[in-house]
């Protein structure tokens, strides 16, 4: 399993030294764009639309846009040094709370915690630790430049940690439109919704349930490769530059023009001298 990042987790005077893993993957399949004509894969260029040319990444810089087409630019020395600041490899458990104290709408990404060299048996006690009490603990980390609020738990036999958004990055349920205010249900309404539900419930099994759409997409083509309804892109031709094609039709002309000209002349006989 890949490793994304390599630091330690703290509580109390307890180090851990750790390793990062991605829990869960993105299995959507990608699907590529091709020019419909030759079924070429599309290109997309970075291109400034004031100079009309496209960019070099060494021409392009970092900018915060604080208000329409007003930047503050921030150089890489100054972004770099930043991210040294408050980028200690360290994730510190700073207090411990229940789980169902945190909406799941605070949950963005989950990692795999193992432990890295020398740090088995202080893993353990940190997980054999949040078994016994029921606790999760509350982290901050540092990944990619970017300061995250995180959890960390036990997950089956490993510790797992699942970063979370800050308050103010979850937006207000308030700001939603059109939300109904309480109406009057009739109490046969409500005793029939409940009734269903109870009908329909049972206990969460993940491995019930897969993505239908990408089961289907995938078969699709998997039948369109097996009927040969393949294409394949085309090569790009060479382009023949301007001046060139201007030296090979002067040189051409000139080929048939020597072509139409006779190839021997009639000798001219020597003039004799008079006796």
């Amino acid at each position: 399993m890949h490793t994304v990042w390599k630091g330690s987790i703290s509580f109390g005077l307890v180090n851990i030294p750790i390793k990062l893993h991605t829990a869960t993957e993105n299995r959507d399949i990608k699907l590529r764009q091709l020019h419909k004509e030759c079924n070429s894969p599309i290109n997309y260029s970075k291109v400034c639309p004031v100079c009309d040319k496209e960019i070099k990444n060494e021409e392009i810089v970092k900018a915060y846009e604080y208000s329409k087409n007003k930047f503050v630019v921030l150089d890489d020395e100054e972004l770099e040094n930043l991210r040294k600041e408050n980028e200690d490899k360290a994730v510190e458990i700073v207090e411990f709370v229940k789980l169902e104290e945190i909406d799941p709408i605070y949950f963005e990404k989950s990692y795999f915690l193992s432990p890295d060299s020398g740090g088995g048996k202080a893993y353990s006690l940190l997980r054999k630790s949040l078994q016994e009490s029921g606790k999760i603990g509350v982290a901050k980390i540092t990944i990619r430049s970017k300061e995250q609020l995180a959890i960390v738990r036990v997950y089956k036999d490993t510790l797992l940690m699942e970063t979370i958004h800050f308050p103010d990055e979850v937006r207000s349920s308030e700001e939603v439109p059109n939300i109904p205010s309480e109406e009057n249900i009739v109490q046969k309404e409500l005793d029939t919704a409940l009734m269903l539900i109870e009908q329909l419930t049972d206990q969460f099994d993940p491995e019930k349930y897969q993505d239908d759409y990408r089961t289907a997409l995938l078969e699709l083509i998997e039948k369109k490769k097996s009927g040969e309804l393949t294409v394949s892109a085309s090569e790009k031709e060479a382009k023949i530059p301007s001046d060139m094609t201007d030296l090979m039709s002067a040189l051409q002309a000139s080929l048939d023009k020597t072509r139409k000209m006779p190839t021997t002349r009639k000798r001219k006989e020597p003039i004799k001298k008079k006796a």
